[in-house]
């Protein structure tokens, strides 16, 4: 198939190089501060020293980069062979944090490895259990996945969680230009200008940050031209309680890919997915998350902020975001890059990132009409979102139950979802309506 522009809306096919570096940059930027946050926050926590958070830090890019590639190029049974954009996990921080405070490091890695390899067996036999979710549990799941990611987008664009300037009225300006400029671009724009409204968006609200003297480019003195990934910066260390209580956490991470894998499907590619495709992608995070945890970096899993932005611009082209990979890659092995996507503001990806999870919402509702509105799928959907979404937002409820539930379902809405679905899915009659 030759070069053409017009590849970009298709799963294969080349598209000139000149044309495909912006888009895949575009994937790149809005999951990147996404995906090393987790590692920070637990190098910050566990009390790492700095040039070891800073090495972790390039491994997981290496590792994003990686685990995006082996999803758009297949190794064998691992890989989808769809426009999936990896990262690490947010599902296992808290656990992560946990286990490598009352263990150790070593012993936070040894889970992660192991728990990977059962994540990635399980995903190779999917076409046994995958019955257990049909079109309607998947619906819930991906909506549940929108409803989850709004109050990520909210707090981004307040200027990130925690931050001493959150709610700022700086915040605010840049937030909404950034917003205004995606949605002008996304409205007006013609062509395959309009599938880059998200980087339109975030290069004009990277501008007017840096006029407002938002931006700290102090980092990026002092910075090693080249430096490559750490192997092993943690000895494993395996305990059978540390174990379990990962594997756990990784049977929710499988439910979130197969939402994302739906969503994806659904949203960007106009069609359900295959069993195949959603096996392999299950087993691409597990045995991706095992060497994860080989270069000391907690699980990897699918982003859904790129689903969503793949929903959004219709660009579904593997060698394109097999550019933004690359990149990724890049960034980790040349540190200066790294550094430079970090000055990134909250705010600015806040902006760019409201319209692109409400898109996945328009997903689940989508898939939702398709299974049809019958009494029982009212009240599977019903039932397990408001139960999901409702508890987990009161997570002193969860206080009766052991440490290992609190873990897994407290704040974890499409956790309690998926378990709801699936349970109410096989209880409830399947009469004829």
């Amino acid at each position: 198939m030759k070069n053409s522009i017009e590849n970009l809306y298709q799963l294969d096919g080349r598209v000139p190089l000149g044309k495909a570096l912006p888009f895949g940059l575009q994937h790149v930027l809005a999951m990147f501060v996404s995906n090393i946050t987790p590692i920070m926050i637990l190098a910050s926590v566990v009390g790492l020293d700095s040039a070891l958070s800073a090495a972790l830090i390039q491994n997981c890019m290496v590792i994003a980069g990686i685990g995006t590639l082996v999803q758009l190029f297949p190794v064998w049974r691992i890989g989808s062979r769809l426009p999936i954009v990896m990262g690490i996990s947010f599902t296992f921080l808290s656990l992560a944090i946990s286990i490598a405070g009352a263990y150790g490091m070593g012993t936070l890695i040894g889970a992660v490895i192991v728990g990977g390899l059962v994540e990635g067996v399980l995903g190779l036999f999917v076409k046994y259990w995958i019955k257990l979710i049909p079109h309607v549990v998947s619906a819930t799941v991906v909506t549940a996945i929108g409803f989850s990611l709004l109050p990520i987008g909210a707090n981004s664009f307040a200027g990130g969680l925690g931050a001493p300037d959150f709610g700022s009225l700086n915040n605010w300006i840049v937030g909404s230009v950034t917003l205004l400029a995606c949605l002008l671009c996304q409205v007006f724009a013609k062509g395959f200008l309009r599938s880059l409204s998200v980087l339109v968006g975030l290069i004009v609200g990277y501008i007017l940050a840096c006029f407002m003297g938002m931006v700290d480019f102090s980092g990026l003195s002092g910075l090693a031209v080249v430096s490559m990934p750490r192997l092993l910066p943690f000895t494993p260390e395996f305990n059978i309680g540390a174990i379990l209580s990962v594997v756990a956490v990784y049977l929710v991470s499988a439910t979130e890919t197969i939402g994302d894998t739906s969503a994806l499907c659904n949203g960007a590619l106009n069609r359900d997915p295959e069993t195949k495709e959603m096996g392999a992608a299950i087993s691409c995070d597990g045995f991706v998350s095992s060497v994860s945890g080989l270069f000391g970096c907690t699980p990897i899993t699918s982003f859904s902020q790129n689903v969503g932005l793949a929903a959004m611009s219709g660009v579904v082209n593997r060698f394109t975001i097999g550019i933004g990979a690359l990149v990724m890659i890049v960034g980790g092995v040349f540190p200066v890059v790294g550094h430079a996507l970090t000055t990134i503001l909250q705010a600015v990806l806040g902006g760019c990132t409201i319209m692109m999870f409400g898109s996945i919402l328009y997903a689940g509702f989508g898939m939702m009409a398709r299974t049809g509105f019958s009494q029982r799928n009212m009240v599977i959907v019903s039932l397990s979102l408001s139960v999901g979404l409702g508890f987990t937002q009161a997570t002193e409820m969860f206080k009766i139950f052991p440490e290992i539930v609190r873990t897994v379902f407290a704040e974890n809405c499409v956790a309690v979802v998926f378990l709801l679905a699936v349970l109410l899915n096989l209880l409830l009659p399947k009469k004829e309506e």
